[in-house]
């Protein structure tokens, strides 16, 4: 858990729990919004009734605070104790959000993935592996490309749905193999109806391990490629090219960040 000053006795949260405990337990969805208040999205109750979902979102966590001061800690301690209060299944928690809540999503499942194991990006999303968004350390990045994650758009939102399909193709080359999109007809950008929402935790829910066969071959392919950016620095840095084997590994951070470590801590001159 990241430190933070958050006192949860001045918090508020919107919690949901359907009626019925599911055999397995609940799987939990945090919410993370745009807006202020903590809210659930009209007609969501029923799908998740139907699916065994509890909802949980924080108020005060919306576009306008701030992602690390409070966005981020309150959707982590939303989860932590929600799962301590009412038994949730561990294996199904997941993250998601709205708009710019849906960007925070992405921050949150990329950077916990041994607590969030799937994510739901509705109308926003962003490239991984930037200076941005950059890659956790090897161990959790390996948890996160086993994670799923669904995008809803409606169709009318064509900019977030061209932002959607950039995005699903940053995760595919990080070897993120289970990303699925829905477009949900006549909506432009409105947070997911019921139908949508529906599709979105049936996917999340049932989702399937990537093909151990592909996950392999991808993450060679990226080890290799990191390999020789290396051994490109350790060159520079043995012919005393310090500053160019700087300015090298100052990109290979940017790009593979945790990936990338400690190896490139080790080589930096």
């Amino acid at each position: 858990m990241i430190q933070q000053s958050i006192n949860l006795a001045e918090e508020k949260f919107t919690v949901y729990v359907p009626s019925a405990t599911p055999t397995r337990g609940y799987a939990l969805l945090v919410f993370v919004p745009p807006w202020q208040d903590a809210r659930l999205p009209p007609g969501w109750t029923t799908m998740l009734d139907r699916y065994g979902v509890i909802f949980v979102s924080a108020a005060r966590s919306g576009n306008e605070e701030s992602v690390f001061d409070r966005r981020e800690p309150l959707a982590l301690l939303a989860a932590h104790n929600t799962a301590r209060r009412y038994p949730v299944d561990p294996e199904r928690v997941y993250i998601g959000g709205f708009s710019g809540g849906a960007r925070v999503a992405l921050r949150l499942a990329l950077a916990y993935p041994d607590l969030f194991h799937g994510a739901l990006l509705n109308a926003g999303s962003d490239l991984i592996g930037d200076s941005q968004i950059p890659l956790p350390p090897k161990d959790l990045f390996l948890q996160f490309q086993r994670s799923h994650l669904v995008y809803v758009t409606g169709e009318g939102d064509t900019i977030q749905l061209n932002n959607d399909l950039a995005s699903m193709h940053s995760l595919k080359s990080w070897c993120v193999l289970d990303a699925q999109s829905h477009i949900e007809r006549s909506a432009n950008h409105e947070v997911a109806g019921s139908t949508a929402l529906a599709w979105a935790l049936g996917t999340l829910l049932h989702g399937a391990p990537p093909d151990p066969k592909k996950l392999s071959a991808c993450r060679l392919a990226i080890e290799k490629e990191l390999n020789i950016k290396m051994q490109e620095v350790e060159s520079l840095v043995a012919t005393g090219h310090l500053d160019e084997a700087q300015r090298t590994l100052i990109k290979i951070d940017g790009h593979y960040g945790g990936l990338a470590a400690p190896r490139s801590v080790e080589l930096a001159p």
